[in-house]
């Protein structure tokens, strides 16, 4: 008989608290909560399924890659922000070396060995493939209600990749400066019309506007072509500055990226895209559907007035889905005889399901608060979506558990 998701938390929760608990307390002495969730947290996730072996190479042996995946997951579960940090605490607290893998105070590694490792779990996208493989394995018969899709600004110390010109590149740019703002002030002085300028009539055009060029070469029209790893790839990942405005109607700026998050109900991520922070939510959005739409079965896609957009709308569609999307503010249409026509509202079935959208709020504030996802201490996109995936990877495997109790 095929147990129910439910059913088998429950069962994997009596095992863990019957069984391994009291055996590792016998061993390394009484757990605290922070340490029994960490445990828990190991057990579930299939760590060991994606590291790879270290045995049976020429030369050194090197340091045991479970042992350092796993202190990376504490690093996320205790909330340590550096790596120099968690060997002092590895050092002097003996149950969370145990547990981790070392046996021994000198069994562990130096900060450089956790530098190399980290830089090679990032490379291969280790905590990607485990994440994956953890909603794969407790959410793929699951009938989700509600997918959540909305960012967050991720702060990072890095700099701009400003691009190196030559001496003669800038002598020309300098003087195509100059030229043009030359032309500006003679237009403006002998009172002639702006021709090409944004604001002013164009002579070349019938009517004085600009045609409205077609939405064909867009991202979003490009997307709904494509597969999933093109999307993918065209998306920009380097560090930029992004803006956002508040609540209160202030502009907000931060340098570093975003991340994208699908939650689904429960609070549990289920897809997660790194982009630079300039991006606009609204071109994760079809890449983000299509990695959800693979991984788990849901009904209602949940998403702001950033993700207004008709392709997205068509796209959702298209999966079987149904789009809440909060309406942008636009300038309503005009049409003869019908007069202006009114923005479009959520019905009261859409404004009480549209109320689940706060989840993935509360998925971010977990995320940075007690994960670590506030502190990057790293540079690069990948290893910043490392270092993320470690942290939602950890996030995961709590909200699971919270469905047995």
């Amino acid at each position: 008989m095929k147990l129910s998701l439910r059913q088998q938390l429950t069962q994997f929760m009596h095992v863990l608290q019957q069984s391994l608990l009291p055996v590792l307390e016998e061993s390394v002495g009484e757990l605290d909560e922070t340490a029994q969730r960490l445990v828990a947290i190991l057990e579930m996730i299939p760590l060991g399924r994606f590291v790879p072996a270290s045995s049976g190479w020429l030369g050194r042996p090197p340091k045991d890659r479970y042992a350092l995946a796993c202190a990376f997951v504490a690093k996320a579960v205790y909330g340590i922000s550096m790596t120099r940090d968690l060997i002092q605490r590895l050092r002097k607290d003996a149950q969370l070396r145990q547990i981790c893998g070392w046996n021994q105070l000198w069994q562990i590694p130096h900060e450089a060995t956790f530098s190399r490792a980290f830089a090679e779990f990032a490379a291969m996208e280790l905590p990607q493939f485990v994440h994956e493989a953890l909603i794969s394995e407790t959410q793929k018969g699951r009938l989700v209600g509600h997918i959540a899709r909305d960012s967050t600004a991720i702060c990072a110390r890095e700099r701009f990749p400003q691009p190196r010109l030559s001496r003669r590149a800038r002598r020309e740019a300098k003087r195509a400066a100059v030229q043009a703002a030359q032309a500006v002030i003679e237009v403006a002085r002998t009172g002639q019309a702006r021709c090409g300028l944004r604001g002013g009539p164009h002579k070349r055009y019938k009517g004085g506007k600009r045609p409205r060029k077609p939405a064909v070469h867009t991202r979003l029209h490009r997307q709904r072509h494509m597969k999933l790893e093109a999307m993918l790839a065209d998306l920009p990942r380097q560090c930029s500055l992004g803006v956002k405005t508040s609540t209160g109607g202030n502009q907000e700026y931060w340098r570093g990226y975003k991340l994208h998050v699908d939650v689904a109900d429960g609070q549990i991520p289920i897809s997660c895209v790194l982009t630079a922070a300039s991006l606009h939510d609204s071109q994760v959005a079809i890449p983000l559907a299509k990695m959800t739409a693979a991984r788990v079965t849901s009904l209602y896609d949940l998403m702001d007035s950033a993700y207004d957009a008709t392709e997205i709308i068509e796209h959702s569609r298209e999966l079987g889905h149904v789009p809440i999307v909060n309406p942008a503010k636009r300038m309503r249409k005009y049409i003869p005889f019908q007069g202006i026509q009114p923005s479009r509202t959520f019905s009261w079935a859409e404004a009480e399901r549209f109320r689940e959208r706060t989840m993935v709020e509360r998925v971010y504030a977990r995320l940075k608060d007690e994960f670590g996802g506030r502190d990057i201490r790293v540079r690069g996109p990948r290893k910043v979506m490392a270092h993320l995936m470690f942290a939602v990877l950890a996030l995961t495997a709590d909200q699971i558990l919270r469905l047995a109790t």
